[in-house]
């Protein structure tokens, strides 16, 4: 049975005007919410009202203290910069962009890796962490820092992108093991943070001419660090190339 102490709640205010607090009420249950206290004023009474806090779902991000959902986009690689009248949910080609951002204007430094790279081949533990079907399972928790600073290897795939606000050619990319699934995705929400799709993705091999949701990869990064509240599992990219299996 689920108790309070394993819930967790976000609360909202509402004000009503004195004798129409039923229908109020009636109105927020609707969408799931239960009263906690009333308050009467003069004219107006205030009305507390409480639900379980969804936990944030896998191809959600939460940025800005809200929640935005990830476009399903294609990204140009190589793209330096955007017309402003270009859509929002591509980038334009090479031919058409103006100036290089000063940030993007040499590749990021290639972090070290270790000797030997954890794999699903060599370590049974990231085997099982990568098959995991809970995300914000305490085992994943565990794993990222128990091996923090190691570099791990496995092939995924983009789950989602999504361009940082005031930025036109950085992202946050999630990751995810194995191949894209909308029904029953598995493993850890594997997260790049605020890279470019030039350079700091370190592409070897095939460079693609345009990455999005549902890109095959073949993953090598850093382990950066897990987040408790947002269960993101933060990633350094080291090298990355495109798989066709």
């Amino acid at each position: 049975m689920t108790t309070d102490t394993e819930v967790t709640y976000e609360t909202k205010t509402v004000r009503a005007v004195r004798g129409m607090e039923s229908r109020t009420i009636k109105k927020w249950e609707t969408d799931g919410w239960e009263v906690v206290s009333q308050s009467p004023g003069t004219v107006r009474t205030e009305i507390t009202f409480r639900r379980p806090k969804p936990r944030t779902p896998r191809l959600l991000w939460i940025a800005g203290g809200g929640v935005v959902v990830l476009a399903l986009v294609a990204i140009t690689v190589g793209v330096i910069g955007e017309r402003n009248d270009a859509p929002a949910e591509t980038a334009p080609a090479p031919s058409e962009q103006p100036s290089p951002e000063p940030t993007d204007a040499a590749p990021a430094p290639l972090p070290e890796p270790d000797d030997v790279a954890l794999t699903p081949e060599n370590s049974p533990e990231l085997a099982a962490v990568l098959a995991v079907t809970d995300y914000c399972a305490p085992d994943v928790a565990a794993f990222a820092a128990a091996h923090r600073g190691q570099t791990i290897a496995f092939p995924g795939h983009i789950a989602a992108m999504n361009l940082l606000g005031g930025t036109k050619t950085r992202y946050d990319i999630g990751i995810g093991p194995g191949d894209f699934s909308e029904t029953s995705p598995s493993g850890p929400t594997f997260k790049f943070s605020d890279v470019n799709t030039t350079y700091d993705m370190h592409w070897t091999g095939s460079v693609p001419d345009t990455i999005g949701v549902k890109t095959k990869l073949n993953v090598t990064a850093k382990i950066d660090r897990y987040e408790e509240r947002s269960c993101l599992f933060l990633l350094e990219p080291v090298t990355t190339s495109v798989r066709s299996d």
